[in-house]
């Protein structure tokens, strides 16, 4: 009510003012078209009725082009939603549009601009890539963690297959989010929480709050002039619950790691990333500042990146893959056809399974995990497309819109792999089609093992079981709704009724 009253009051009183103030000559504008806006808020009223804003800013460009000017309180915001233009704001003109905006939620989360996802651009940002690059997620590093991928993926398997040995209906979706979890467990802190144990739940909440966090909506974002009313409704308050919470859940695995027995352990077996950091920290030759609050925000970027991402990428391809049993159909055959009777299907494999590759690439095409990618703020004054972009403005590539532009690809709307095959394009970056990992400075630093992991998954799967839905239930009645905020999951979990391959 009290934020209500704050915006309510204000908006009335410029309106008045507008009706009854004398009418002067509409300004030339050399900004991009958009929606109207009212006074003060801009389209924040819009926005804040929005469920899925990347489907509604899809939506918009197919009434205002691919280029849309909008504002959100006192802050521009600028939404792009072409290849071209995403090559645009990507790659030529990176430089200018690198930088992040500096969102409460999102600063809380990140230590106050620590960590690589949400830190402004700037020398701590570059040197938190490098030491990411390089010392957490170089191909050697993907590499040592294999054995935890294939075991995590292997017991996944055997979940699935008392199901099917029952004859029972599964939820995949919780079976990806569950071999998801145990993978980054291992990865991030070298843990493995089983099934049901209490610390399952309390991560599980904490990825939760990351979400609520990272896209919470507070007033002093977008209005500085009614920030107080922010810690006045709580929200500063809870927010601060949440994120002591979170660090207390980091120190605990700092503490474990800094055992003595703990590490003379760690010392036979291959380093977790927390163990990484915490060696560079010691470092006295190491040029990489790291600190604590480092350690926690990169922490926070490992897991909220891999927990979130992985399973949305999986559940949506196997949704696109029950949706269209042809697909299915052939890349079962192909991936049975290298594989045989090994049981399994490993990472040696991969490179031999171009169809594979084929099907994950159009799934990210039409959904991408982060369809909006992370929010980008233009550093100076710049031009695109014709059009004058001011500095601090906040830009949206929506990636879900340019895997569906029309100019870009034949048939947009279609699950058709084979458009990959035989083709260059890739999801790696350089063709700005197909970005779901972004592109440029700011791309995704764990688009590699993030890949890589989404294709052993999907592979797996594929290769041990065919897949029925319940019955009375026909694959063209299949939702694909989406739900989430910057990670974005299938909204209803994918039921499906797994029937073991014997090989």
């Amino acid at each position: 009510m009290i934020l209500l009253l704050s915006l309510t009051l204000p908006i009335i009183l410029i309106i008045f003012y507008l009706l009854h103030k004398t009418k002067q000559p509409r300004a030339i504008t050399t900004l991009p078209p958009g929606p109207p806006q009212l006074p003060l808020i801009g389209n924040l009223h819009q926005l804040g009725m929005v469920a899925d804003p990347h489907i509604y800013f899809h939506q918009l460009s197919k009434k205002y082009g691919p280029i849309i000017h909008m504002k959100l309180g006192s802050i521009p915001l600028l939404v792009v939603s072409s290849a071209k233009l995403a090559k645009q704001v990507l790659k030529i003109q990176d430089l200018a549009f690198c930088s992040r905006p500096n969102l409460l939620g999102q600063q809380k989360l990140s230590y106050n601009s620590c960590d690589v996802a949400f830190t402004p651009y700037n020398e701590q940002w570059r040197e938190m890539k490098k030491t990411t690059r390089i010392h957490l997620l170089s191909n050697k590093r993907v590499q040592s963690y294999r054995p935890i991928r294939e075991q995590e993926i292997a017991h996944m398997i055997t979940t699935i297959s008392t199901y099917s040995s029952l004859g029972q209906e599964l939820n995949l979706s919780e079976v990806a989010m569950a071999a998801s979890i145990h993978m980054v467990c291992g990865i991030v802190f070298g843990k493995r929480y089983e099934e049901g144990w209490p610390e399952v739940k309390r991560f599980l909440q904490i990825l939760e709050e990351y979400e609520v966090l990272a896209n919470s909506f507070f007033v002093s974002d977008y209005l500085p002039m009614f920030g107080l009313v922010d810690k006045i409704s709580g929200r500063v308050k809870r927010a601060d619950v949440m994120c002591k919470g979170m660090d207390e859940f980091y120190q605990e695995l700092i503490d474990e790691h800094l055992d003595s027995r703990r590490m003379k352990k760690k010392m036979e077996e291959v380093e977790d990333m927390l163990d990484v950091l915490i060696n560079l920290k010691n470092d006295e030759s190491s040029s990489s500042g790291i600190t604590w609050e480092i350690i926690k925000a990169l922490l926070m970027d490992m897991i909220l990146a891999s927990a979130g991402i992985i399973p949305s990428a999986t559940i949506w391809t196997m949704t696109a893959l029950i949706k269209a049993p042809k697909v299915m159909e052939k890349l079962q055959h192909d991936i049975r056809s290298v594989v045989g009777k090994k049981g399994k299907v490993d990472e040696d494999d991969l490179p031999k399974l171009p169809y594979l590759k084929a099907v994950i690439n159009e799934s990210l095409r039409l959904y991408p995990p982060g369809p909006l990618l992370l929010p980008r703020e233009t550093m100076d004054a710049t031009i695109l497309d014709g059009y004058e972009i001011g500095p601090k403005t906040m830009v949206f590539v929506n990636a879900y819109a340019v895997g569906r532009d029309p100019e870009y690809w034949e048939n947009p709307d279609e699950f058709i792999p084979e458009r990959f095959l035989n083709s260059n394009i890739n999801s790696k970056g350089q063709d700005f089609g197909l970005i779901p990992f972004g592109s440029g400075r700011r791309i995704c630093p764990g688009m590699s093992i993030g890949y890589l992991t989404t294709e052993l998954m999907v592979a797996n799967l594929v290769y041990s079981f065919d897949w029925e839905l319940p019955k009375g239930i026909l694959a063209q009645d299949l939702d694909t709704n989406p739900i989430g905020g910057l990670v974005v999951h299938k909204k209803n979990a994918l039921i499906l009724v797994p029937k073991f391959y014997g090989v």
